[in-house]
């Protein structure tokens, strides 16, 4: 018999996550247990130096659920390993999760829920509050009032990390097809009936964000121009 099709599916992009995929991948086949219909993780590797890669390998084809493994020729960077995994995407509805278990996975769950009312077709999470050092927290909200102010007015105080969509807003965000851009803030300049879920975001458990000062502000000036 077929399968049937797959109605979510989680985009996970991975850059020196290794310590944390086997949890990523256990909160998602718990995710699959609560769900109502058959789930699938699109892992995409951006150039990870570690060994995020080979791990992969070895638990996919064991995982209790759909998945899928891509890999970048090099780091490009999260937001297009996002958009990588949007275009394999099979779901109805496709959400993005960072690998480093600082949002909430019981998150997604909610983005998937209000997105199948069919009231909503963008789901994004907005921080309330964020587990993360004092200088951590001070520059992140420097950067996202330059960006409100500069780039997005409608864009969430503390920017975006986390979201989903339905197939249609999917395919139309992966068709803008710029390889230097916002994809957060192609995401909000498309339109469409969006919600915002706050959740506080927990502590790192595993490693450092690669998400440095100069990656930030290179996003920030592609975003402008």
């Amino acid at each position: 018999m077929d399968a049937p099709p797959i109605v979510y599916s989680v985009v996970i992009p991975v850059y020196k996550n290794e310590e944390s995929l086997p949890q990523v991948l256990e909160r998602l086949e718990n995710m699959q247990l609560r769900l109502n219909g058959p789930l699938e993780a699109v892992f995409v590797v951006d150039g990870s130096p570690d060994g995020s890669l080979a791990l992969l390998r070895s638990l996919l084809p064991r995982a209790d659920i759909n998945t899928q493994l891509l890999a970048h020729s090099r780091n490009f960077g999260s937001f297009p390993a996002i958009k990588t995994g949007f275009a394999h995407a099979r779901g109805e509805f496709v959400a993005a999760m960072a690998a480093d278990l600082q949002e909430p996975s019981e998150l997604i769950e909610e983005f998937f829920g209000q997105l199948a009312t069919g009231e909503y077709d963008v789901a994004v999470g907005t921080r309330e509050s964020r587990e993360d050092p004092f200088v951590s927290r001070t520059l992140s909200n420097a950067y996202w009032s330059s960006y409100r102010g500069l780039v997005q007015p409608s864009m969430p105080r503390g920017g975006v990390d986390i979201f989903a969509t339905t197939r249609a807003v999917a395919e139309k965000l992966v068709s803008l097809d710029e390889s230097n851009s916002s994809l957060v803030g192609l995401l909000f300049w498309l339109g469409y009936r969006r919600v915002e879920i706050p959740y506080s975001r927990l502590e790192r458990e595993h490693g450092k964000s690669a998400w440095s000062m100069r990656k930030k502000v290179k996003y920030l000036m592609d975003s402008i121009f």
